[in-house]
């Protein structure tokens, strides 16, 4: 009677250990890309999908101070740019709102609209450097990385004097590995990246960015936008009345870093927000 007994609860504990090591490899892999990538922080631990990787985030979500959900900043962010029509209109619009927002802007495409750049600035916006030509980092040697941030800075430094412009990178289409993470800071630079995609990129109508961007805040959030989308321009008063409405500031990425813990931008609190 023994040995069966045994048996079954032998085949009870493999069952819950593999259940149990689902759940933390489902929990892994949602912990696998942090918002930013500063310089203090441990580059393989922080994005690496091996499992020793895993593991790490893992802990340190679970050990490090618990989630802040009162800390509702937001970040608004846009990426590419500036262009002739709809950055102006952005502008405008930001304007009106009384929100300042940090642009990731293309050195081409500066050096193309100059006075963009600078009107960006002088609205008192965040310029941070989305390289000089806008390629898929993960592809590039770690010289051609240093080419591209360096370019880059480059030419929004000639036009503005943001010191953001020679802290703060955002790769093109979110694409790194850890050596473009590593090349970008030895030359100086912490890595932006988000809390929340809405996918504005695509064609997607408005009322369909502003749900999913309040289905899926976080608090803190740093908001992954575009600049050059109308429906993006369209939908901006909708998501900042709602979050406005939900106690939360408005903020430059270099502001939220000086009033929030990295470690809660990095495992913000789900604070979904009703439409």
């Amino acid at each position: 009677m023994r040995r069966p007994l045994l048996l079954v609860v032998a085949l009870a504990i493999v069952i819950a250990a593999g259940v149990f090591g689902v759940h933390l490899y489902k929990k892994s892999t949602v912990l696998g890309e942090p918002t930013l990538v500063t310089r203090s922080v441990d580059i393989h631990r922080a994005t690496s999908h091996a499992l020793d990787a895993r593991v790490g985030r893992l802990l340190d979500d679970r050990t490090r101070p618990g989630r802040n959900a009162a800390a509702k900043y937001i970040a608004l962010t846009f990426d590419d740019g500036p262009y002739p029509v709809d950055t102006p209109l952005l502008l405008d619009t930001l304007a009106d709102m009384h929100v300042a927002a940090t642009f990731f802007l293309i050195g081409r495409d500066a050096a193309a609209w100059p006075d963009l750049t600078r009107r960006i600035e002088a609205a008192g916006h965040e310029i941070g450097n989305h390289t000089m030509t806008h390629p898929n980092m993960d592809r590039l040697s770690v010289d051609g990385v240093e080419r591209e941030l360096r370019d880059g800075a480059n030419v929004l430094s000639a036009l503005a004097r943001d010191p953001a412009i020679t802290t703060m990178f955002r790769p093109p289409h979110g694409r790194f590995t850890e050596e473009t993470l590593g090349a970008a800071r030895a030359a100086g630079y912490d890595t932006i990246l988000w809390t929340d995609d809405p996918g504005d990129w695509r064609s997607v109508p408005p009322a369909e960015i502003a749900d999913h961007i309040l289905r899926h805040a976080t608090s803190p959030e740093v908001l992954l936008l575009h600049s050059g989308r109308g429906g993006t321009i369209a939908m901006l008063s909708t998501i900042v009345d709602r979050f406005r409405k939900a106690g939360y500031i408005f903020v430059t990425v270099g502001q939220l870093e000086a009033h929030v813990h990295l470690a809660d931008v990095n495992f913000p609190a789900k604070t979904p927000l009703a439409p």
